[in-house]
């Protein structure tokens, strides 16, 4: 058994020290005044005060009852209250948190909710039935926030607030590069859940240049939040339309280039919401503020929807111009030959299908229904053949580890922390011109399979279990990629991994499901059950590899009639 890791007591002082000062080291020349100053006066603060202060800030919410504050290793927690108070850190409720009445009230249980509601002399028969929430609607609806506060000030324990929030808010923000980054990630990766590439820190740059990036990424995030919350509480889709699209219109053409794709997903994810909603016309103007894949589809599809097939066809025909990505690319094409076949009264079949209904069969025992991968498995080592499922993890894997030092090159400028699971370039469109050279130079090890195969060996056995979103430890992997090496030349190798990397977000998806070998031959094996259909990226992927003569094919598997019972004689 492994030892069991313990952290000190105050563990989390000592984390969020370090992202202070790393953020005073990297972002001094973009923090405002108020930042600026939390940094000086949190330094004055007593180690307790600190402690006490880094909690509230790793809670969710911002008002806090102090009966409820209990930490060990802070001793008098009333003590470190009220200096944190008189040194403006925290205060007590007060009249002025009524724009906070709900989250106030949320601290409290549905009991304790009733028990105030009788306090203000307020009617509760029949409110002990009802969820927290609609007692919280009830109670705000029907009481003062004044009187709440005098209640509630007159309790034994008290009602706090912590100050800061947006500073402290901030702060995080720069370290990480994102809402989504946790102090928790500090704990994950010192009790040995995570472990990470360790760089230089020296060479880590900031994620943000100037101080409108950092504040236009951040009021996207807060957007996409605010969006979130709306859906949760089921506000009408055509509030949340007008609501965004007046923000966009007001925000989005001055927004730094480093917010854009927060920007256009969260557009993406909008435009999806209300084209679910069947609000197609607003859904329409959503997707048109951004032609980042499937905007384009689902715009040609919505303008299909309302027979506008003039501009539909058009934008196909743009589509063909310039496809992102497979999925465009063969939707724009069937889309066309669908048009064109309704002028011509003939049915038109996707360039998936016809791959499809063209490709080799076998037949399995329905028994492998639910496993029908394995059962293909199972039909070709019955016949003396190796077989592994393999799919998209074989194909990341071997470009992580084969690119692992590129990948994550300091030089880059995209390392910005040393809790980075990837580049902050990793699925970008500059990714490969960054890393173009080195990567062809790399590839050059393919002219020798013994180079190759100990190259893989070292960086596999160097690396193991360190986090790469690139790459799927697992026992098994190892002698998949020896295999790899075996079966592919050189050029075949090196043309693969170049187009993973011209488009690293779309191109590590679509490959075969299995591969199929022995001592002097192997194919990769797409598979499908008679009720699968073949993506575009899988089709793309296939056509690939026939042009580079990789041996891959589609296999339709279908099942096994069983035999009828003979008739008694």
């Amino acid at each position: 058994m492994p030892e069991k890791i313990e952290l000190p007591p105050k563990y989390y002082l000592e984390y969020f020290e370090y992202l202070l000062n790393f953020v005073r080291k990297k972002y001094a020349g973009i923090l405002n005044e108020n930042e600026l100053f939390f940094l000086s006066e949190f330094e004055n603060l007593s180690e307790d005060e600190q402690c006490l202060f880094i909690r509230f800030t790793n809670r969710r919410g911002a008002f806090f009852r102090s009966e409820k504050l209990k930490y060990a290793e802070i001793l008098e927690i009333p003590q470190v209250i009220d200096s944190l108070i008189s040194k403006n850190f925290i205060e007590a409720l007060s009249h002025a948190h009524f724009p906070f009445a709900a989250e106030v009230l949320d601290i409290y249980n549905k009991t304790e909710l009733i028990s105030l509601a009788k306090m203000l002399n307020l009617d509760t028969k029949g409110k002990t039935s009802l969820k927290k929430e609609e007692v919280l609607d009830w109670l705000l609806e029907n009481s003062d926030f004044e009187e709440i506060v005098h209640w509630l000030n007159h309790q034994p324990a008290s009602v706090i607030k912590v100050k800061f929030e947006t500073e402290v808010m901030m702060l995080k923000f720069l370290f990480f590069g994102s809402r989504y980054g946790d102090m928790t990630e500090f704990v994950v990766r010192d009790l040995g859940f995570q472990t990470y590439e360790k760089y230089d820190e020296e060479k880590m740059v900031a994620f943000f240049s100037t101080r409108q990036e950092a504040e236009d990424k951040f009021r996207v995030s807060i957007v996409r939040e605010d969006f979130y919350l709306m859906q949760q509480s089921e506000v009408d889709p055509k509030d949340i339309f007008s609501w965004f699209i007046d923000w966009a219109e007001n925000n989005s053409k001055e927004l730094a280039e480093v917010a854009r794709p927060s920007f256009e997903r969260l557009v993406l994810k909008i435009g999806a919401f209300l084209e679910k909603q069947k609000l197609s016309e607003e859904a329409l103007m959503i997707f048109r503020l951004t032609e980042e894949a499937p905007s384009r589809e689902r715009q040609v599809r919505i303008l299909h929807k309302l027979k506008n097939i003039e501009e539909a066809r058009a934008l196909c025909d743009q589509i063909l111009l310039n496809p992102q990505n497979a999925d465009e690319q063969f939707f724009a094409v069937d889309f066309i030959n669908k048009l064109e076949s309704v002028l011509l009264k003939k049915r038109a079949k996707k360039t998936v299908t016809r791959q499809l209904h063209s490709s080799e069969s076998i037949s399995l025992e329905a028994d492998w229904k639910r496993r029908v991968e394995l059962g293909v498995i199972d039909y070709y080592e019955k016949r003396g053949r190796k077989a592994a499922f393999t799919e998209n993890h074989l194909w990341r894997s071997f470009f992580g580890l084969l690119f692992w030092d590129i990948i994550f090159d300091t030089e880059t400028l995209a390392i910005h922390h040393p809790l980075q699971r990837s580049p902050s370039d990793l699925f970008k469109p500059n990714f490969f011109e960054k890393r173009k050279s080195k990567m062809e130079e790399r590839l050059e090890i393919f002219e020798d399979k013994e180079e190759a195969q100990q190259f893989i060996y070292t960086i596999f056995f160097e690396k193991y279990g360190i986090t790469n979103p690139l790459v799927d430890w697992y026992g098994g992997l190892f002698p998949l990629l020896v295999t790899l090496v075996e079966k592919l030349n050189a050029e075949q190798i090196s043309t693969l991994m170049l187009e993973m990397a011209r488009n690293l977000k779309e191109n590590i998806r679509g490959f075969p499901d299995l591969l199929i070998w022995d001592d002097g031959d192997y194919c990769f094996i797409e598979v499908k059950s008679p009720t699968d259909n073949l993506s575009s990226q899988q089709l793309y992927w296939l056509r690939f590899f026939e042009e580079h003569r990789i041996k891959a094919k589609v296999l339709r598997v279908e099942w096994e009639k069983p035999e009828a019972d003979e008739e008694p004689g």
